[in-house]
């Protein structure tokens, strides 16, 4: 397959009402915020949304969640492992084309391919002076031609917290009563439009691999993005997409700069959108599913 041919500029605009977008752990899961009040979605979690309805579709995802796994591997080695020979991993080169190659996330987002040797899995005790010298194993860094922003919202938002009951009874203590309850809280953010952007490098596509296809693909995925996404801090129809955007530039440099493009399109907080002209760049509009 040939590699991406043009530059292509996306963003997307989408809808939680009654949810949780992205809970931040470092703050009792409550809906991540920034200073000025504004709700945000970190690129990880989109990535982690996007790589989840890859694997609806179909395809080969090397970073999977442990609640969304297709195979048994263990850990990220342990798929690589499964997938890719010894001596293919042993040549930078052919490792880095692998792994592309197999991996449609590897391809488009990149990924660090950072492993300790065979010989540092050895008990520290068990190693000679010679092998400890220079046993720094490897480390292969793919760098993607998807980059992803943040989603942040148009208006400050304000969480609403409840407070739940995290247990009922569920193990006996030694006198034969039941275990207390335990109680714990839960967050939402009642309403808020979001957007988030995107882009498509056609020179750093060349190195991976990542084809028109590959792009297609994202964008197929990109207006279903929180379909089978659906938890209690997310009840089925909390979050929505309303609109995606797609500019394809038509030539590889682009002819536009990608600040230049997102800026083009102003959200409103309801959800509706104006777009200022650029000449010979329209985008095609895509509804959410």
């Amino acid at each position: 397959m040939a590699t991406l041919e043009n530059k292509i500029d996306f963003a997307v605009i989408l809808r939680t009402t009654k949810a949780n977008p992205n809970g931040d752990p470092l703050n009792g899961n409550r809906p991540r915020m920034d200073y000025d009040g504004f709700g945000e979605m970190s690129d990880v979690c989109i990535k982690r949304k996007m790589r989840n309805r890859l694997l609806d579709a179909g395809y080969p995802i090397l970073v999977q969640s442990d609640d969304y796994k297709t195979d048994d591997a263990k850990s990220i080695k342990d798929r690589i492992d499964k997938a890719i020979s010894s001596e293919t991993q042993k040549d930078n080169k052919k490792f880095y084309e692998s792994v592309c190659q197999r991996w449609f996330d590897v391809r488009a987002f990149g990924q660090v391919l950072a492993f300790k040797s065979d010989k540092n899995k050895k008990k520290k005790e068990e190693k000679t002076d010679e092998e400890s010298i220079g046993d720094t194993g490897v480390s292969i860094p793919v760098r993607g031609p998807v980059s992803v922003h943040s989603a942040f919202s148009i208006e400050p938002i304000r969480p609403e917290s409840i407070q739940i009951t995290k247990s009922v009874g569920s193990e006996a203590t030694e006198s034969g009563k039941k275990s207390s309850d335990t109680m714990g809280m839960k967050h939402r953010v009642d309403k808020a439009v979001y957007v988030f952007y995107g882009s498509m490098n056609p020179q750093l596509a060349e190195k991976t691999g990542f084809s028109n296809e590959d792009a297609e693909a994202i964008k197929k995925i990109l207006p279903k993005l929180f379909e089978n996404d659906e938890s209690s801090a997310r009840p089925a129809g909390s979050m929505e997409v309303l609109k995606v955007f797609w500019w394809n530039h038509g030539c590889k440099s682009g002819k536009f700069s990608s600040a230049k493009v997102h800026r083009s399109l102003k959200v409103n907080p309801d959800g509706s959108f104006t777009l200022t002209e650029l000449t010979g760049l329209k985008p095609e509009i895509i509804d959410g599913f």
